[in-house]
């Protein structure tokens, strides 16, 4: 699949990193760890389902693909992070980091490595000083990136934390606007990511839905909208040991999100698991993915196909996890496919055009993940490559 079409749709992944730690190779870097640790602690198919979960009869083509991906494309989406990550720094280091970070994928385009999609995270609105240093580093990033021969790029993204109002909303998709204006960017080109960190970025205080006020005030700018688990459970008062990924509080926001965003083309990223090896002992290791591919495949059977990675363990868990729970589908569902095209009936199943729009995202997903080439699939069902790849569920 080419890089256009991936575009269309979105990364699978996101890899935080903190601003002073991003590199020309950091991207390289983390998936020759992650690599290495595949490599040292699952080194075959049996080895994958102990330390993953993934069944034994998909394992060893869960193994090959995984290995696949981390070689060729360990990192989907960079975000270069000033917010929690980096924390609060003097102004002179901040500008520094921020011209240096964005130098560092300047560099990574040329080489080659740079993911599909990229950007940073700011810092919030939350009071005056933390607004005027966001929009600072913002500009001194965006500036160093208009320099350079490829410009902004059609995958740059901008996380915008901690939002609380449509006001913060739209004060930051105005700053957009002037940035724009004064580096001479085409109007609408820098878009945005609203992170859902607290309850008010859930549900306002009159109990309705924010993410559509939050919509309204982003003046089409804004992507997607990606829950921050940690601090969302923290603002609800709850005891560390229960802000975990999968916990019924941040399924209900989940869901909410899922509802408020259905059919507006914004997508939704889950957060993140904390839980990273030990050491780097076998039993260390796999205790670590075990906890992480359970998170993940607890995101995808409630339709959250997107999340954020902080640790080179995390990308091997993460994709070992996708395509350990896509490859057992695989079969039937290009059988039904194919089935449905020809008029025909499979296994006594008689799909609703419904069930076939879910079957075909079943199956873009499976080709953008990385899972199995678009052409396997093309080849399975007798569909053309538009058919496959027309996202129906899309009307923003």
């Amino acid at each position: 699949m080419t890089l256009e079409r991936l575009h269309a749709f979105h990364p699978h992944q996101t890899l935080y990193v903190a601003a002073d730690r991003v590199t020309r190779s950091t991207t390289a870097e983390f998936g020759g760890e992650a690599l290495r640790l595949v490599e040292a602690h699952a080194a075959g198919a049996d080895a994958f389902v102990d330390a993953f979960g993934i069944p034994a009869e998909v394992a060893e083509r869960t193994r090959e693909r995984t290995l696949a991906k981390l070689e060729r494309r360990p990192v989907e989406d960079l975000r270069v992070d000033f917010e929690d990550g980096y924390g609060v720094r003097p102004d002179d280091e901040e500008d520094r980091h921020a011209e240096e970070a964005a130098r560092a994928i300047v560099d990574m385009r040329a080489d080659g490595t740079a993911p599909s999609w990229l950007g940073l995270r700011v810092k919030s609105f939350d009071d005056e000083a933390l607004e005027a240093r966001s929009v600072r580093t913002l500009e001194r990033f965006v500036s160093t990136l208009v320099g350079a021969p490829d410009g902004i790029g059609d995958g740059f993204l901008i996380t915008f934390p901690k939002v609380t109002t449509p006001a913060q909303v739209q004060r930051f998709a105005g700053a957009l606007g002037d940035l724009e204006s004064t580096r001479s960017q085409r109007e609408g080109s820098l878009r945005f990511e609203v992170q859902v960190e607290k309850p008010r970025a859930v549900l306002g205080s009159d109990g309705a839905a924010a993410a559509g006020r939050f919509l309204e005030a982003g003046e089409r700018r804004i992507t997607a909208m990606h829950l921050g688990v940690f601090d969302y459970t923290a603002s609800l008062g709850l005891m560390p040991w229960e802000q975990r990924l999968d916990h019924p509080a941040n399924d209900f926001a989940r869901e909410v999100l899922q509802v408020a965003l259905a059919g507006t083309g914004v997508r939704i990223s889950d957060g993140s698991s904390n839980v990273v090896p030990a050491s780097d002992r076998t039993e260390d290791v796999r205790a670590a993915w075990r906890v992480h591919a359970d998170h993940v495949r607890h995101s995808l059977s409630r339709g959250f196909y997107q999340g954020w990675d902080l640790h080179p363990s995390h990308l091997a868990s993460r994709y070992a996890a996708i395509y350990g729970w896509l490859f057992p589908y695989l079969d039937d569902a290009t059988e039904r496919v194919r089935a449905w095209r020809e008029g025909a009936t499979a296994g006594g199943v008689l799909d609703e055009p419904a069930t076939i729009a879910s079957l075909l995202q079943y199956l873009r997903l499976v080709v953008t993940s990385g899972a199995v080439e678009e052409a396997e699939v093309l080849r399975a069902t007798g569909l053309e490559r538009d058919d496959l790849l027309r996202d129906r569920t899309r009307s923003r």
